[in-house]
């Protein structure tokens, strides 16, 4: 046991953790050159194209260190990108150290402090690493000043390497063998091992990815799971080198995988506890949380005969992703679709992407929401994400909304336009940390629903892309939401409703009627868009009608039969608003979730 670590790679995102994964796995002969790709660990080509990482991954590597002793390195590669920090927890779970890179040419931003937290939270190890000091713009001394100041670790023992060139990779792996901690346990104990990933093989059903913890699990074994409560048979057992290496056993203190005939993710917890069956471990490991779906949003098929495929395909992918929860749901102007749960906004993109591009499908995606509590005047409380099923406003005595601490790390010039953003966004309150020479940390509480649209981007903008962004879950508080119908021609479409703050209503509508405007084709009678609160009009954009000359035959004579005419046009006009309908083309959907033309 003395000679395994298991480590895991956190950062912020884009700051090299993939990069330097693949470094380490070549500096340990862990794949030859001819099969070497970038981002090795990473399967998806959305990954690799969008140069994120969406789920962990592990590999076990074989080091001989510079005194002769052999090791074995245990690595977990974690996504840097807020939505996906759950994956980030159980990846720390499992690990007794970290590696936390800070960038050469940015320092320490707002998600390495988030995943240095965690990491404390979980009493792990840390060993600093300074990347990309072969970038023209890398400062090391500052970067280590950072390190000191922002995240209170030795600054001295950070390794400076170059990810991208492999420049002193190797005292990168030095350091982990002899700062970082070897694993705990006793192989002869009851069995605990934490499942802290999974995927699914079209030939073997799940793959569970584990970390024994105590006691040894062998194949043939009869395993319990703690929090699902669903017992399985262990078929095969192993290692996993970019290639699964079955093994006989698995050990208090090693890390590996687990087939065991499970057919669905969907079927086990993540984050789990694995005991036997017939010596059960007294208590689960503690730490355990299930995946919190904090944004909704209804996903329909452009073409109502799509709607087929999208079944299957959204089978499909909730076999390999746990997080994504998914029920019917139908409108008037779409037909048939599903109202959809995310861990964030980067998670519903990515899911979209891939129904798009993996199964060929063309899709129409509402306004994403968060989820809103009501207590009504007869005493019954309600949780509501769908605008349509959003109660009539006298039957509502309090809505509360979840709110978030938002932590922002921005240069000191800008945290003037930082702090409007921040109240344009109804922030509550706004605290600032001095950090380091020239960096500030701005602390708010504001809103979840308020940064789902366009904060983000917002904030890059006006920090020139210097500014990084964090947030963790507070408590729900008091508000004043209201439901806004947008009305085409005096009839509701259902699936253009949202649920928003009662200042922001108008502004919201306004941009809704202007965009429904501009994609509905005229037709023989003029157009009314509206956005409604109740039976209130807060916003309105006119279609024109399309017009036929019917006096150009009338060539001379008396006026009147020109008058005689035009009257006649206008009661068949009001004739035909009051019977045609209005077609809204799938476009004009799509046109009216963007903030901004492209």
């Amino acid at each position: 046991m003395n000679h395994i670590r298991n480590f895991c790679i956190i950062a912020h995102i884009d700051h090299g953790k993939s990069t330097l994964a693949d470094r380490l796995i070549q500096a340990c002969n862990g794949v030859s050159d001819r099969e070497f790709k970038d981002q090795l660990l990473d399967s998806m080509d959305i990954e690799r194209e969008r140069g994120i990482t969406i789920k962990s991954n592990t590999v076990s590597l074989d080091y001989t260190a510079k005194d002769g002793k052999k090791y074995l390195l245990n690595l977990i590669d974690t996504p840097g990108h807020v939505d996906f920090s759950h994956e980030v927890r159980r990846s720390l779970m499992a690990c007794e150290g970290a590696l936390i890179i800070v960038d050469a040419s940015q320092g320490v931003e707002a998600q390495t402090v988030a995943n240095l937290y965690l990491a404390l939270e979980y009493d792990l190890d840390l060993l600093p690493v300074i990347n990309k000091i072969d970038l023209p713009a890398a400062d090391i001394e500052r970067a280590q000043e950072a390190i000191d100041a922002e995240l209170g670790l030795d600054p001295f023992e950070a390794i400076p390497c170059s990810a991208k060139t492999g420049l002193h990779v190797e005292d990168v792996l030095e350091g982990v063998v002899n700062k970082l901690p070897p694993p705990q346990g006793d192989p002869k104990a009851p069995l605990k091992a934490l499942v802290f990933d999974a995927y699914f093989d079209k030939y073997r059903g799940v793959i569970l990815q584990i970390r024994v913890m105590e006691g040894t699990l062998k194949t043939k074994d009869a395993i319990h799971f703690m929090h699902g409560g669903r017992d399985y048979k262990v078929d095969e057992l192993g290692i996993n080198q970019l290639k699964l290496v079955p093994k006989d056993k698995l050990s208090a203190g090693e890390v590996g995988y687990v087939v065991a005939g499970v057919k669905s993710v969907q079927d086990i917890e993540v984050g789990d506890t694995i005991t036997l069956q017939e010596h059960p471990a007294d208590a689960p490991i503690p730490g355990y949380q299930k995946a919190r779906q904090v944004v909704f949003s209804s996903i329909y098929p452009m073409s109502t005969d799509q709607y087929p495929d999208l079944v299957k395909a959204l089978d499909k992918l909730a076999i390999n992703d746990a997080a994504l929860t998914y029920e019917k749901d139908s409108s008037a102007a779409l037909g048939f679709g599903f109202r959809c749960g995310f861990l964030g906004l980067l998670h519903l993109d990515v899911v979209q992407e891939r129904l798009q591009r993996e199964f060929d499908l063309g899709l129409v995606i509402s306004a994403p929401s968060v989820k809103y509590k009501l207590k009504l005047r007869d005493g019954k409380e309600i949780e509501v994400d769908n605008p349509s099923n959003w109660p009539d406003p006298t039957v509502i005595d309090e809505i509360i909304e979840p709110y978030i601490r938002a932590s922002i790390l921005t240069p000191e010039e800008y945290v003037g336009p930082v702090m409007e953003l921040c109240r344009e966004h109804r922030s509550e309150s706004q605290t600032m940390n001095y950090l380091s020479a020239g960096r500030l940390e701005v602390v708010s509480e504001m809103p979840l629903g308020e940064v789902l649209f366009d904060f983000y981007d917002k904030l890059k903008m006006i920090t020139r892309g210097y500014g990084s962004f964090d947030h963790e879950p507070l408590e729900y508080r008091k508000t004043d939401i209201v439901k806004v119908e947008i009305l085409v021609n005096k009839e509701p479409v259902d699936t253009l409703a949202y649920l928003v703050h009662r200042e922001k209503a108008r502004q919201r509508a306004l941009h809704y009627c202007e965009r429904l405007a501009k994609e509905i084709p005229r037709h023989q009678f003029k157009i009314p868009i509206q956005g409604v609160i109740g039976g209130n009009v807060i916003a309105r954009s006119t279609i024109n009608a399309l017009r036929k000359d019917v006096t150009a035959k009338c060539y001379g004579g008396d006026i009147s039969r020109k008058k005689k005419l035009l009257e006649k046009q206008k009661k068949g006009k009001a004739k035909m608003k009051q019977f045609g309908s209005v077609t809204i083309p799938q476009a004009a959907f799509v046109a009216v979730l963007k903030q901004s033309d492209d």
